[in-house]
C-alpha cells in the first residue's frame, strides 16, 4: 500500500462527504463511512500540526526564532 499523504487523505474525505451528503447510503454504510472520515480527519489534523511546527522553526527574525500566532481577519459575520 502506497503511503498515506495529506492531499490523498483530503481528496478521500471530501468523496466521503459527498457520499454521505447523497442519502443513498443504508445506516450502516454510512456509519463506516463516517468512521473513515473521522480517521482520514484525525490524519489530515495531525499532518496539520506537523506543518505548523516545522513553520514555526523555520520562522526567524533578528537571528533568532520567533512565532506569532496566525490571526484571521474577521469581517463581524
Amino acid at each position: 500500500m502506497a503511503k498515506k499523504t495529506f492531499e490523498d487523505a483530503l481528496k478521500k474525505l471530501d468523496e466521503i462527504t459527498h457520499d454521505l451528503e447523497s442519502g443513498d447510503l443504508s445506516l450502516e454504510a454510512s456509519l463506516k463511512k463516517f468512521e473513515e472520515g473521522i480517521q482520514l480527519a484525525r490524519f489530515c489534523n495531525s499532518k496539520l500540526d506537523e506543518c505548523q511546527q516545522r513553520v514555526s522553526l523555520l520562522l526567524e527574525k533578528n537571528g533568532s526564532l520567533t512565532e506569532s500566532p496566525f490571526e484571521e481577519s474577521s469581517n463581524g459575520s
